[in-house]
């Protein structure tokens, strides 16, 4: 393939000018063959694989200084740990998450991810002991991540599941409730985390990448001043095409030197706290003044099936999450609409019907209590299954009254407490059991 001067000049200003980057490099890798009744043993067999995840960290190292390409994260993703858990002692689970996590450090991957569960019509052993460790789990680490499916398309939703769950991250720091999502129709290959584990129907090894790009996406709009929103669908769809196609190079480098397959690029688009790089500022790029505002459906879902066309055009890999995070916290605009009251929860639930992000990175004040966090969960999870949609929650209990914030730093950025509405709900969340499948899962025969 050849290349123009001016197509060469335009990738250069993508990477140094408008904060194109690969958000992440995921090694996924199978960690069953580890199962065993004995914590001894299935310790010993998982140190087989930290050879492996050492050469993974210099390759991804190499492959980004050849190409002068700056890889924001490496991370690790393993097999669900329910597996492990369904014959080991609940309390191992804890030892396990300790190991894995010495394992990311000394290698330094920055995250590892797989404390994960699949409860989504009801508990197995391993799945419930999953939840009743995770607070520890994840109190005890730093780099581990985990989440929990609790519905899905096929099976329903799991309203136990969703309770034990707000109970847990109602007893963790902010550092650590980052570091887990519930979900539903969670997909096995995304390099994104929480979500990330190493799902069924995956090979013994394989390399998912994550891109990111809000900033050329606005930057290729303020360019080319569409007058049309044909014009500015194509506009967004061909700068995808080109951030994918990026994507795909290093994934398939990182996969050749390791002798895996390469199997996904994740075509989300992934904003940072940093200033130029949200996605918020996308959409009010495209004629939003406040995201929030009437028309941000409309533009967000734009924005999405432009940003599909063009790296659907880009890559045969389209895999994870695919579709553009509107995270509060790790998108600086979102933050500061959020906090100017702009955005609220039934904003992001409407926005969540068009991409597949879901309630991501808000803070809640522990003062309104779980129930009506329960039922923020139950309605962002409910549409995830009427839809047929990847959906999660990331929701990070706080002790502050709604208005307020606390500043995570780094990718995790500015935590807004949103406020919850003054309503009861606790009859609704006293229900037990599961929400039966909808008439969606019928069209899936």
């Amino acid at each position: 393939m050849k290349y123009s001067a001016e197509e060469i000049i335009e990738v250069y200003q993508m990477l140094n000018e408008e904060d194109l980057d690969i958000r992440s490099v995921t090694l996924s890798i199978n960690t069953l063959f580890a199962v065993s009744a004995d914590l001894d043993k299935s310790l010993k067999k998982l140190e087989e694989i930290n050879n492996f995840i050492e050469k993974f960290s210099k390759v991804v190292d190499e492959v980004g200084s050849k190409y002068g390409i700056r890889i924001v994260t490496k991370r690790v993703s393993v097999s669900p740990i329910q597996f492990f858990l369904e014959v080991l002692d609940e309390k191992d689970g804890i030892e396990l998450a300790k190991y894995l996590d010495r394992m990311a450090e000394r290698n330094n991957i920055d995250y590892i991810s797989g404390y994960s569960a699949f409860a989504d019509k009801g508990f197995t052993r391993g799945s419930l002991r999953v939840l009743k460790t995770l607070t520890e789990s994840l109190n005890n680490t730093k780099r581990l991540t985990g989440m929990v499916n609790a519905a899905s398309t096929m099976s329903g939703m799991n309203i136990d599941a969703i309770k034990i769950f707000v109970d847990r991250i109602f007893e963790m720091p902010p550092e650590s409730s980052s570091r887990t999502a519930i979900m539903s129709n969670v997909p096995p290959d995304s390099p994104f985390v929480p979500s990330a584990h190493h799902g069924l129907g995956m090979p013994e090894a394989t390399i998912n990448v994550a891109v990111s790009g809000p900033g050329v996406i606005k930057a290729s709009i303020e360019r080319s001043k569409p007058k049309t929103l044909q014009e500015l669908h194509d506009i967004i769809k061909r700068a995808a095409f080109k951030i994918t196609r990026l994507g795909e190079l290093i994934g398939k480098t990182v996969a050749e030197s390791m002798g895996i397959n390469f199997t996904t690029v994740d075509l989300s688009l992934a904003p940072s706290p940093k200033v130029g790089d949200s996605v918020a500022e996308i959409i009010e790029t495209m004629g939003i003044e406040k995201i929030g505002g009437h028309g941000s459906l409309a533009a967000l879902a734009i924005l999405m099936d432009a940003v599909k066309k063009g790296g659907a055009m880009a890559t045969s890999s389209v895999g994870g999450l695919s579709s553009a995070f509107i995270p509060v916290s790790e998108d600086a605009v979102m933050s500061e609409r959020s906090l100017e009251g702009y955005v609220d929860f039934y904003t992001l639930i409407a926005l969540s019907s068009v991409c597949n992000s879901g309630i991501d990175m808000v803070g809640v004040s522990k003062s309104q209590g779980k129930d009506k966090v329960i039922g923020l969960i139950s309605d962002i999870l409910a549409l995830g299954i009427s839809l047929n949609k990847i959906l999660g929650a990331r929701i990070i209990p706080i002790d502050s009254p709604p208005g307020s914030y606390i500043d995570l730093g780094g990718l995790l950025g500015k935590i807004v407490v949103m406020k919850l509405k003054d309503v009861d709900v606790s009859k609704f969340t006293s229900y037990k059991g599961f929400i039966p499948s909808t008439v969606k899962r019928l069209e899936l025969g």
